[in-house]
Order: C-alpha cells, then sequence, then structure tokens
C-alpha cells in the first residue's frame, strides 16, 4: 500500500516573479522569520540556512531575524502570524503541521487562513535508534511491533497526529496492526526527542533525516529505515527503505514558507522571488546534501493547489489511523 504525505508531487514551477510591477514593493523594515519549533529541528534549520543565504547573497536591503515561537504543534507560530495581516515583513516556516493541526482539531487555524509562498524542498521520515539498541535492523522492528507494539517507545514531534507520527502508524498499518496500538511520545522539537532517545529514554525517533545525521556519523545513533522511494546518498546509502525490508510505503513531507493573509500581488511575487533566488545560491546545493533534503521548489501558485490535494489525501490517512473524524 503507498502512502505519501505532500504526496510529493512534481510540480510546474509558477511564474509569479514575473507578474508586470514585481519589484515595486521591497521590505521598509526588519523581516521577522518565525519558526515554530524550538531550535535545532528542521523547521529551524530550514528558517538558519535561508537567513545566512539571504544575507550572505545580499538579497533583501533590511536587517533579517529568527524567532522561535514553539508550542501548540506549531500552532502558537501560525496564529502569532495571523495576527499581523497583511504585513509583508513577516514569515513562517511550516511543514506538514499547518495541515495535519487543522485535521486533528487542534487548533481551528486552517493553512488558507495564511498566504503560501513557495514550497522550498521535500524531506523524508527516518527511523533512528540508539546505538546500543537491539533493534539492528527495520526488519527487527517489525517483528517486535507485530509481536507487541507496546514494547516499543516512539518519540516524534510536534503533536499526536503530526507526519513523524503518521509515518510510524502507517508503518504498523503496513505491516498488518493498528496505529492506535503504537506506545508514542510527542515533543515539543525534534531535538528534544533525539536527546531522550540519545538518553535511552525511549527506543525510537522518527523525524528527518537531518536530525540525526550528526549522531550517526559519531556512532550514537543508527537509522534502521527511511520513508524515500530510494536510498539516500552518501552517509545514509546503506540503510535500505521500508519497501525493501518488506514494508511497502513511501512518506515525505514539505518545507515551506507562508506569510500572513492580505499580502498584494507584488509583495507576495517580491518573497516569491527572493526565495527562488536563495535556493538557487551554491549554498543552499551544500545545505540540501548536508541535511539529504530534496531539491523541488515550487512557488506559490502551484503549492496553493498542492496543499488542497495534501489537506484531503492527509486526513484520508489520520481517519484511516483513527486519528481524525
Amino acid at each position: 500500500m503507498q502512502y505519501a504525505a505532500r504526496f510529493v508531487i512534481a510540480a510546474a514551477l509558477a511564474g509569479v516573479a514575473a507578474v508586470a510591477g514585481a519589484q515595486a514593493w521591497s521590505p521598509s523594515r526588519n523581516v521577522e522569520i518565525v519558526v515554530p519549533n524550538p531550535p535545532g529541528g528542521s523547521n529551524d534549520k530550514t528558517a538558519r540556512s535561508l537567513e545566512r543565504i539571504i544575507l550572505a547573497n545580499k538579497l533583501l536591503p533590511v536587517t533579517l531575524s529568527i524567532r522561535n515561537k514553539s508550542g501548540g504543534g506549531g500552532s502558537i507560530a501560525y496564529t502569532y502570524l495571523q495576527q499581523h495581516p497583511g504585513d509583508p515583513h513577516y514569515l513562517v516556516v511550516a511543514g506538514p503541521a499547518i495541515l495535519t493541526n487543522h485535521i486533528v482539531g487542534s487548533t481551528p487555524l486552517r493553512h488558507s487562513d495564511l498566504t503560501p509562498v513557495a514550497s522550498l524542498f521535500d524531506d523524508y521520515t527516518v527511523f533512528a535508534v540508539n546505538a546500543s539498541s537491539s533493534l539492528k535492523t527495520g526488519k527487527d522492528l517489525i517483528e517486535r511491533l507485530r509481536k507487541d507494539p507496546k514494547s516499543v517507545t516512539i518519540g516524534f514531534s510536534p503533536l499526536l497526529g503530526s507526519h513523524n507520527h503518521i509515518a510510524a502508524g502507517v508503518l504498523m498499518k503496513t505491516i498488518g496492526g493498528s496505529a492506535r496500538d503504537l506506545k508514542v511520545v510527542a515533543f515539543k522539537g525534534s531535538a528534544d526527542a533525539v536527546t531522550t532517545l540519545l538518553g535511552g529514554h525511549i527506543d525510537l525517533v522518527t523525524t528527518a533525516a537531518g536530525n540525526v545525521a550528526p549522531h550517526v556519523a559519531a556512532g550514537r545513533l543508527r537509522v534502521i529505515g527511511i520513508t524515500s522511494a530510494q536510498r539516500f546518498p552518501g552517509a545514509f546509502a546503506a540503510v535500505p527503505t521500508w519497501k525493501e525490508q518488506g514494508a511497502d510505503f513511501t512518506f515525505g513531507a514539505w518545507r515551506s514558507i507562508f506569510a500572513p493573509k492580505g499580502l498584494t500581488p507584488q509583495q507576495l511575487a517580491y518573497w516569491e522571488g527572493v526565495l527562488r533566488k536563495a535556493t538557487e545560491a551554491p549554498e543552499w546545493k551544500e545545505e540540501l546534501e548536508k541535511n539529504i533534503w530534496s531539491n523541488v521548489f515550487t512557488g506559490s501558485a502551484q503549492f496553493s493547489k498542492d496543499l488542497e490535494q495534501d489537506y484531503a489525501a492527509m486526513k484520508a490517512v489520520l481517519v484511516d489511523l483513527g486519528l481524525a473524524k
């Protein structure tokens, strides 16, 4: 059975940046990129990578700062942006949580309450264990879950029903079990989940590859399965996909930028243009390789359409897994 969150759509790039008059507006004061998680996770890395590249390449005429506003599975950050309607000096990094939070009922805020600017790249979930774990492979995990799902404590962020939770649930369903039988712990950020795993207090973490890469390289953690259709390059090249280990599913996520509702076409075009230039910089390619991100830039018009499809597909998965109605 095949699942995909983002349901990774190869889309034609929108031509918003070419709109006439796109340069009629530019920011006049400090721009704030809001991160809906604590420092250290994928959203935070995305924001800080963008900050470095935008400043290094002088893509803005003003200063740029990052504000971490964690809590509520990202809802606090998204609500904060919603409180600045029509102000293009505020941006937020968003992942699938902006969809799943509404689907599971943890917030009334919908993705359409903000302005999608661009999807920057696709990310995939890895299943990581402590290097000392008796779980050596994904097949070991499948065997353990089939025998006693409660014997494996799984950590992820940011909320129950988030895409990292869904990844574990889809694995469970694919091997013939129920997601509701899993023993799970939700953390505010991926860094917290990884720290807890390193301390031996949980058995497994589902998260983005970049969040565990340094620990894998240092021999502290081991990745036993990845949700992409093909193996990752570099340090993860030896890690088989779940399909290779008898669980036929794929599961990806996107990282994107949203702005408040009410931007003018010129303001939206300006930000899409800046983000496109940032993701074309050589430094961005280095970030993609380092964090094992998939290079897929999607402009505002197409991304907005993708979001509606993703919302419907995400909801179907969550209902199927017993996490939404």
